[in-house]
């Protein structure tokens, strides 16, 4: 066989064809080089979705960063999908975050800034997630972690570094950008300024179909707005609850045990001392004494820090250990040095420099071994108490680590197991609309849409005191469902998007003849005798603005961004129809020349002016490193985050 292979590749005909396959071979890998993306295989974790200066962003680096954005939107729509979070444009945006810390990191390294190891390492160990029960750092929940999140080690630090090095660069540039007092002065006339016009809503429920779509058409409609109608994920979550009643009440503690214990905390029954302080940092030593020289010349702290584009932190009571490991040794010496309501001189950080308020001052006296007897007792009985709880839940945890099924551990410890079907992401009951789970289990939520089936866990529900084994069985993975099962809800879609469609043919008519002179009543009324629903609007910007906790009708934040006397159409967010707005006049009142008006703009648009100067220097920056981004890449990522390979 062998020989007929080294006869055939010798032949005239078999050469040829032998070179061609090699051929073949080495451009395939040659493109492979060249792209960074295994066009053969699919997108890898190591191909590039970009490169700036010197720096590549991997697929990996933009998975973690997709799963960790879409863990933050979660927090205000748990039932939020992938593929709609792409949808939203949720991508690109993560992309250019990436792209804009990378770019800010390389240039930093260019110029001879640097992260180090140590300040890398201080700012992992502040991170909560990576800590145990008793606060301190804990290496294999620092790697469970990064492993939830789908990253590595290298990867978290790189992140770290690029963010530190982008408050180097970033904060000294946007520290308190001022806005000119002519500019703010033309802003400030617009929240005087009056529209008046008409706004006229044409509903597609008016012009909807009455009778049903054939199934070609139903069919045609669904699977071309399949995404509208997909259902959640759902589970069934069993629970079993165990506590302080599962476990024997713990005896009274001796004399001698409770002077043994009041001996051991002596200083903490002794006179004791804290502060609250509100504070914030600066970049400069220079600018920190003059918003100092400022407040004590009778501007408020909050005012100052508003007008310099700063946030203000408001703190708890701290001693002056927890102060100084929370900020720094020097602004805890000068702050319980200070008297309560007076500011401090600028104190030092890594960061800048604080510029900071005694807000308050609470002193204990100290208290006797007979004042704390009972109190001592009781600490002493919950120990105890907690310690045994303690060793019933490790108990269990070793059952579940090892394979013992939830019905198994509630049999033998006789504990009580509740079963929760159909549950959503945001905790309600499928099948139950209105109804959600027991509030004291929403923090297992997450974890259970998290967690493979019939794999129990423990969680603690109150440090301590109460814990539970749960886990998850009968997943319903979130889709579209047969279109024969939400029939109705298709019908009745389909029906608003041709009345919508015929409402927008009107509203165009009516755009037409009221640019053409027609009054808008009367051009409505031609179309038809029903639409005569014509509200006349008459107000300033302010009066608009007035409640910064509504959201603003869509029509009228139109009509304040038109023209005079134009006319423009908008269709309803919420598929209600199509607006035809009108703007008939707009009047303008003058500002005087001493009006606090001003003073308040120039404060308000402050974070919109840190955030323009940070979009143009981010942007002169991608300029100056160079940027290179992966078109093939960045959709064949996209393709994989959305299930579409």
């Amino acid at each position: 066989m062998i020989s007929l292979f080294r006869n055939f590749f010798q032949s005239k005909i078999g050469l040829p064809i032998f070179i061609g396959f090699l051929i073949i071979v080495a451009l395939a890998f040659a493109a492979t080089d060249i792209s960074g993306s295994a066009t053969f295989g699919g997108l890898s974790g190591d191909d590039d979705i970009a490169v700036v200066g010197d720096q590549r962003i991997t697929a990996n680096e933009m998975q973690g960063a997709m799963r960790n954005a879409l863990d933050r939107a979660r927090q205000q729509d748990p039932t939020l999908t992938m593929q709609q979070f792409i949808a939203e444009g949720a991508l690109d945006r993560e992309i250019d975050l990436l792209i804009d810390r990378a770019a800010v990191g390389e240039l930093a390294r260019q110029n001879g800034l640097r992260a180090g190891d140590n300040l890398v390492n201080s700012e992992i160990l502040q991170i909560g997630a990576f800590r145990n029960l008793t606060g301190e750092f804990d290496q294999e929940a620092y790697q469970a972690a990064l492993r939830r999140q789908g990253i590595t080690d290298a990867i978290l630090r790189k992140d770290i570094s690029d963010g530190l090095l982008a408050q180097l660069v970033l904060r000294p540039s946007l520290a308190a950008p001022t806005l000119p007092e002519a500019a703010a002065r033309q802003y400030a006339k617009l929240v005087l300024e009056r529209r008046q016009g008409q706004i006229a809503l044409i509903p597609s429920l008016q012009f909807a179909p009455e009778g049903d779509p054939s199934d070609e058409q139903l069919t045609e409609f669904y699977s071309a707005n399949r995404a509208d109608f997909i259902l959640p994920e759902r589970r069934t979550i069993r629970v079993a609850t165990f506590g302080a009643a599962d476990v024997e009440a713990a005896s009274q503690p001796s004399p001698a045990q409770i002077a043994a214990r009041y001996e051991r905390d002596a200083a903490s029954y002794g006179a004791g001392e804290q502060r609250a302080i509100s504070s914030f940092v600066v970049p400069t030593e220079q600018g920190a004494r003059a918003l100092v020289e400022r407040i004590r010349g009778g501007l408020s702290l909050e005012a100052a820090a508003a007008e310099a584009g700063f946030q203000v932190s408001t703190g708890d009571l701290r001693d002056r250990e927890s102060l100084a490991s929370a900020t720094s040794a020097e602004l805890a010496q000068r702050v319980f040095a200070a008297d309560e309501g007076a500011v401090i001189e600028p104190a030092r950080s890594q960061l800048g420099w604080y510029v900071a308020r005694v807000d308050s001052v609470e002193r204990t006296p100290a208290r006797t071994l007979d004042q704390v007897r009972e109190e001592i007792a009781g600490q002493l009985q919950r120990e105890t108490q907690v310690t045994a709880l303690a060793e019933l839940s490790s108990r269990i945890e070793e059952l579940v680590d090892t394979g013992t099924s939830l019905s198994e551990v509630a049999e033998q410890f006789d504990l009580e197991t509740r079963v929760i079907p159909g549950v959503t992401a945001d905790g309600r009951l499928f099948a139950s609309p209105g109804q959600g789970i027991d509030p004291q289990l929403r923090p297992i939520l997450d974890t259970a849409f998290q967690m493979d089936e019939n794999e129990p866990q423990l969680a603690t529900l109150v440090p301590g005191e109460q814990f539970l084994v749960f886990d998850v069985s009968d997943v319903t993975a979130s889709a579209a469902p047969p279109i024969a099962e939400v029939r109705d809800a298709v019908v009745r879609a389909w029906r608003l998007e041709e009345g919508s469609e015929a409402a927008r043919a009107i509203a165009n008519r009516v755009l037409e003849a009221v640019r053409g002179g027609t009054d808008l009543a009367a051009a409505l009324r031609e179309e038809d005798a029903a639409l005569d629903q014509v509200q006349q609007i008459d107000l300033s910007r302010g009066q608009l603005l007035n409640n910064p906790q509504q959201r603003i009708p869509a029509p009228l934040v139109l009509m304040f961004s038109m023209a005079q006397g134009s006319t423009k159409v908008l269709e309803d967010r919420n598929d209600i129809g199509w607006y035809v707005v009108d703007l008939e006049a707009i009047t303008t009142e003058e500002i005087e020349d001493d009006s606090e008006l001003v003073a308040q703009t120039r404060g308000q648009l402050a974070p919109a002016l840190i955030a323009e100067y940070n979009a143009q220097l981010s942007q002169a920056i991608r300029n100056e490193v160079g940027v290179e981004r992966n078109a093939e890449a960045i959709e064949e990522l996209r393709r994989q985050l959305t299930g579409q390979n």
